[in-house]
């Protein structure tokens, strides 16, 4: 089955999938993994404390996460392409907003609202559910590691970009260029058109009701959506607020767009890394690792002297844990359940991460309003990344009852 699916599909159509994916991926991760470069310079020009934008980028971070099934159930139905059309127009429109917007509940609407449902549409969610559905069955945990390492790569070139932006031009400017930039995006989604409700070798009767109701009922899809929020709590509360954290530490705000810069390349091994091994080890144990690991280098960065040379190697050695959780946490819903209603699945799942970016987001800017620094919150990002550690050591790893029976 799997080589008939193969010589079916194609090499050169997997390449164009692949590719194509990838490069969505990449352009729609950067801008929104560069927002904390506009923390300090669109509050200072407002005269609003740090909490106001927070808040935007948490509410962003929310809808995406509230967005994310719905998306999902759409591309189930109706394809994944023209989700990844209208997402990628609507993220444009959330940047070129949030430059003009002059109040909080403008800056919330466009940065928050209008953004998070663009990214929803048009992220790397879609694409992996669209990798699981068009790529033969071998080719999917390495496809997913290559979607999500694609992701940092933006990152990487978008947090120097956007500091670059910001320099030359000013704020308000860059958010403008980054808007132009994303309407590349609808031009690449045409490489990921298949028929509506069509999954590489595999046909299914189920309905979207009974897929969920076998989820929800399922205690280690239960276990991982639980998991996912720590995931979302850690990585969301670094991307807002590594910079400003750089700066309260007293190093040059340089050291805070590399640390992101760096998280994003270093992401390009771990994402990928994770994809491949995914495909030939215990995801649920990566996983264990993953947390234990993240707690231990959150741990090294706020206990080590406060140095460049720090930074950075925090910065490296969280971005080989950053995304690499991704593949994982997708492969594990794909096995348990099958491709038919990745989008949807996966995209539940994720709607748990995007809870755990708005508490991560928001919160932390509360506590550094509170306290005037984010110590504490970084203990809770090391405490969390134990607990996830612990919820994910359970989990089965294996096809739902009725895909055994159907194989």
């Amino acid at each position: 089955m799997i080589r008939h699916e193969e010589s079916r599909i194609g090499t050169a159509a997997v390449t164009v999938i692949v590719v194509c994916g990838a490069a969505i991926s990449m352009l729609s991760f950067g801008p929104r993994a560069s927002m904390g470069l506009f923390l300090a310079p669109l509050s200072d020009t407002h005269g609003w404390g740090r909490e106001v934008f927070a808040l935007a980028l948490a509410v962003q971070n929310l809808v995406w996460g509230l967005s994310q099934p719905l998306f999902g159930a759409v591309a189930d139905k109706w394809g994944e392409t023209r989700v990844i059309i209208l997402g990628a127009v609507l993220y444009a429109a959330g940047l070129a907003l949030t430059a003009v917007a002059d109040t909080p509940l403008m800056v919330n609407l466009a940065a928050g609202v209008l953004m998070g449902v663009g990214i929803a549409g048009s992220a790397f969610a879609i694409v992996i559910s669209a990798f699981g559905k068009l790529l033969p069955a071998e080719s999917r945990s390495w496809a997913f590691g290559i979607g999500i390492a694609a992701g940092s790569v933006g990152q990487f070139l978008f947090a120097p970009l956007g500091q670059a932006f910001i320099s030359a031009y000013g704020w308000q400017n860059a958010l403008y260029y980054m808007a132009i930039i994303m309407l590349i995006i609808p031009f690449l989604a045409l490489g990921l058109r298949s028929r509506p409700g069509h999954a590489a070798g595999q046909q299914s009767t189920q309905t979207l009701s009974q897929a969920l109701g076998e989820a929800m009922g399922h205690p280690s899809y239960v276990l991982l959506v639980i998991g996912f929020f720590v995931c979302g709590l850690q990585l969301a509360f670094i991307t807002v607020h590594m910079p400003a954290y750089v700066n309260d530490i007293g190093l040059d705000p340089k050291w805070g767009a590399w640390s992101l810069g760096l998280i994003g390349l270093f992401n390009v091994v771990g994402a990928y890394s994770a994809g491949v091994m995914g495909g030939r080890a215990s995801k649920r144990l990566m996983l264990c690792w993953i947390y234990l690991l993240r707690s231990a280098a959150i741990a090294m960065l706020i206990l080590l002297p406060a140095t460049p040379a720090t930074v950075l190697l925090f910065s490296a050695a969280m971005g080989l844990l950053w995304l690499s959780t991704v593949p994982l946490t997708s492969g594990l819903v794909l096995v348990m359940f099958g491709p038919r209603y990745m989008g949807t699945l996966f995209g539940f799942v994720f709607l748990s991460h995007q809870v755990g970016s708005f508490v991560g987001v928001y919160l932390g800017g509360v506590f550094y309003d509170r306290f005037g620094s984010y110590d504490l919150f970084w203990w809770v990002a090391i405490i969390a990344g134990l607990f996830a550690a612990a919820v994910h050591y359970p989990i089965r790893e294996a096809p739902v009852a009725r895909l055994q029976a159907a194989e």
